[in-house]
């Protein structure tokens, strides 16, 4: 449980838990062991060189690099600063990472070992980069980290930060077009910490084992960090995911707790290791990101044996919406849906008019509550358009039960109209999943003369590829004619982004190249 008198905001985690059981392990990275004492003192002394190289309440400050133990006491620290940590992803090309360093406008950038040279071409045409600082590893052009911190002395710290301080500033995915920057607060992240600790798959004991495969730019590698430690856990941080590593990892370490996207789950399932694997430690597996298909999901609970929790959240909402329980997985007409609303969450299904539809009746997802974000970064009208009505607008189509259950039919922007008829993507892909000889598939629509728009599969192989003949068939038998794809055609792999997520505008752009249609 979270001692939410001691920590008020997520600047307090690293004090609040060094009173409470300051030598006990916080961080495990490798062979490297941080304590909680140590993650405290490590705080403060970020927050003063902070201070120290003319950081103010409010500055931004970002970070460019691959998962690693120096991330906690520089995101902790900025938040004593009272400054906003904006972590930018260490995937994107040096072009990508400077239209974000543009757009928010850090005065420092801490760069990771493997990333000095994209860093410096990113910012090579700003007109005000940010200076630079080597947070680990080394380069000529950098700041050594050592020597920066050194230089903060004892700096005057700001006065405690307050519930509207920005703490994080989280880039969207750029499924859809350009990135735009997340503004997450205090008073988000205090709702976050008194909800998270009434939920499964976040509320965990203290000195469990929490492992974090998920990138620390994303919200769910961030939340389930920030969790995991306010509830005084001990973090397993792995730098990059590896299927047969993370099944290693999860038996040596005794992990209790992981997030794993979809993707990864079903590459663990693929390991040769799997099979004799024992996971006598292992509570829940939470998930989310993506689509999961169902056979993978029957699978996993079978070969994991613990418990599995869905969660249906956004950046915009500090991860939060809804979640399916592991109670909610024994229902088996469930398991396509992403649960209930968190504690004081609010879902509903809007129609184009912004009224609530009711059940059965699909929609857009909207959601309501303390843990919608603040706004996007210099977009105001982004901002009014996603938060019109006092919703956050999802951009996902779905669907709610008599039950009070949700589920998600996709992107709005991807669904497919064939002959006038609504197709899906992900319902058509779930159909997909499980046949012989399909290790992984998406699901786009192409130009077609009679119908508009026709329904193509992108299949990836496991072994020998599956006939196309014989995936329409296997689709044929579990979804409506009209949702079966026309077409099938074997690729070697499909484009993703840090969270999982197909990149379904990459995979339409050469079909739909030089047409009219606004491809989202």
């Amino acid at each position: 449980m979270i001692d939410l008198e001691a920590i008020r905001c997520l600047s307090d985690i690293p004090a609040a838990q060094a009173k409470a059981r300051g030598g006990e392990v916080a961080v495990l990275f490798g062979a490297r062991e941080t304590t909680f004492a140590q993650l405290a003192e490590r705080q403060a002394a970020v927050a003063r060189a902070l201070v120290a190289s003319g950081i103010a309440p409010g500055d931004r400050v970002a970070v460019l690099t691959r998962n690693h133990d120096a991330w906690y006491p520089l995101f902790f620290g900025a938040a004593r600063a009272r400054a906003c940590l904006t972590p930018v992803n260490c995937r994107l090309v040096a072009g990508e990472i400077a239209f974000i360093i543009g757009d928010a406008a850090p005065k420092l950038l801490f760069v990771g070992e493997g990333l000095f040279e994209t860093a410096l071409e990113a910012i090579a045409g700003l007109a005000d980069p940010p200076r630079l600082i080597a947070l680990h590893g080394a380069h000529f052009s950098f700041e050594p980290f050592n020597v920066w911190l050194e230089n903060g002395g004892r700096a005057a710290l700001p006065g405690a930060p307050e519930a509207d301080d920005d703490v994080l500033q989280l880039y969207t995915s750029g499924t859809t077009g350009r990135p735009k920057g997340v503004v997450l607060g205090n008073r988000n992240y205090r709702r976050f910490m008194e909800m998270a600790a009434k939920v499964d798959g976040f509320s965990y004991s203290e000195s469990e084992t929490v492992m974090i495969v998920m990138p620390l730019f994303h919200v769910a590698g961030t939340n389930v960090s920030l969790a995991g430690l306010a509830q005084g856990c001990r973090l397993v941080l792995v730098r990059d995911f590896d299927a047969d590593a993370a099944v290693e990892m999860m038996q040596r370490e005794s992990v209790s707790h992981t997030f794993l996207a979809p993707a990864m789950i079903r590459m663990m399932l693929q390991t040769a290791a799997m099979s004799a694997a024992r996971f006598d430690a292992l509570q829940t597996i939470a998930y989310g990101a993506s689509p999961i298909a169902e056979d993978v999901l029957v699978r996993a609970r079978a070969a994991f044996g613990c418990g599995f929790v869905q969660f249906y959240g956004m950046t915009e909402t500090t991860g939060a919406g809804s979640y399916l329980s592991p109670a909610g997985h024994e229902v088996s007409e469930r398991l396509k849906s992403c649960g209930r609303p968190w504690p004081d969450v609010e879902v509903a299904i809007l129609g184009p008019d912004g009224a609530s539809l009711a059940p059965g009746e699909i929609g857009e997802i909207a959601i309501r509550g303390d843990i919608v974000m603040k706004g996007y970064w210099n977009r105001p009208e982004a901002t009014s358009e996603t938060l019109a009505g006092g919703w956050l607008h999802t951009g996902d189509a779905g669907y709610a039960d008599e039950h009070g259950y949700f589920y998600v039919h996709d992107r709005i922007k991807d669904m497919i109209v064939s002959g006038g008829e609504n197709v899906y993507p992900a319902e058509v892909e779930n159909a997909i999943l499980g046949c012989p000889g399909v290790a992984d598939v998406a699901v786009i629509g192409v130009p077609d003369a009679r119908w508009g728009e026709a329904v193509k599969a992108l299949v990836v192989a496991n072994g020998a590829p599956p006939a196309a003949e014989d995936v329409i068939a296997w689709a044929r038998s579990r979804i409506a004619g009209y949702k079966v794809p026309k077409s099938v055609d074997i690729v070697e792999t499909l484009p993703r982004n840090a969270a999982g997520k197909v990149l379904r505008r990459e995979l339409r752009r050469p079909y739909w190249e030089g047409r009219g249609r606004a491809v989202g």
